[in-house]
């Protein structure tokens, strides 16, 4: 387990370069000696710190099931969601550097899509899609097919919320590069929402919504 994490530190190092490399080429594209660099309250910021926060729960989740079951699929599953979206928050926080901005903010999560009163943040759950402690401690406390059939159902709802998030950023965001990460992110998890409604039924289960 140690030398995996070893591998993604790497893993999100390396993406926050590709990210630097992709920004600058991204200027270029663009054709601006002056580029306009967003502001600290301007949708690129605000979707890159708010989905920075809500991929990294998803690494957690999928760290804890890969502990908790010993079912290959579910566990090549829940690495693959891990790996990508640890990388993808590497490049969300190297932009940020990239701008010189702020990781955190004053302001509630969501307030960059004009739904800043939305989430309540009740018992951890930040944003849309995301897990409560009481689910997180749940989770931990279950094993073999229970600990796979709840992270498959947590995981479809933060996916939802995820691809919510991702659209608003396709329709917002100004930065073409971000644009098509956030478009990336709806196509693959839409993708993973479907794998995993499959693998419910499985396992005689559904989403929870």
């Amino acid at each position: 387990m140690r030398r995996q994490h070893i591998g993604w530190v790497t893993g999100a190092v390396a993406a926050v370069l590709v990210a630097a490399g992709a920004i600058t080429y991204a200027v270029a594209e663009d054709g601006g000696s002056a580029p306009k660099t967003p502001t600290a309250e301007s949708a690129d910021a605000g979707f890159a710190r708010d989905m920075a926060v809500h991929h990294q729960q998803a690494v957690e989740m999928s760290y804890i099931v890969r502990d908790r079951t010993k079912n290959e699929e579910v566990r090549r599953l829940a690495y693959d969601i891990a790996q990508t979206q640890a990388n993808q928050r590497g490049m969300l926080l190297g932009w940020l550097d990239l701008w010189e901005l702020p990781k955190v903010s004053a302001d509630p999560p969501m307030t960059w899509m004009g739904m800043g009163d939305m989430a309540s943040g009740k018992d951890g759950a930040l944003m849309p899609g995301m897990a409560t402690n009481t689910d997180l401690k749940k989770l931990q406390s279950l094993s073999g097919k229970q600990a796979e059939i709840l992270y498959l159902q947590l995981m479809t709802d933060h996916h939802k919320g995820g691809i919510h998030m991702a659209e608003g950023c396709v329709a917002k965001c100004t930065v073409g590069v971000e644009k098509r990460l956030a478009q990336g992110m709806v196509d693959a998890q839409q993708s993973e929402i479907e794998l995993m409604a499959g693998m419910l039924k499985e396992r005689g289960a559904q989403p929870r919504s």
